[in-house]
């Protein structure tokens, strides 16, 4: 199994006014999705109970930086590329 771990942001979204993103981990086997601010897994593929609560951990540890992430990425930009 592949040990390192990739993690990618969506761009911003938003929605009845409040705004979101995604974060998106995988090892190349297993995948999971959490959504920011909120800090909590939405999907789980393949990790356990425990690896989920460390992963919300690391988002609510890194929201700060993860929103930065999430607000630097113009989709325009990426798509014309």
């Amino acid at each position: 199994m592949n040990e390192e771990l990739k993690m990618s942001v969506s761009p911003i979204c938003a929605q009845n006014g409040r705004k979101y993103a995604f974060v998106a981990f995988t090892d190349g086997i297993r995948t999971a999705e959490g959504k920011i601010p909120d800090c909590v897994v939405i999907r789980n593929e393949g990790f356990t109970e425990q690896e989920v609560l460390q992963l919300e951990a690391y988002m609510k540890k890194e929201l700060t930086h993860l929103k930065k992430m999430a607000a630097g990425i113009n989709v325009m930009d990426n798509f014309l590329k």
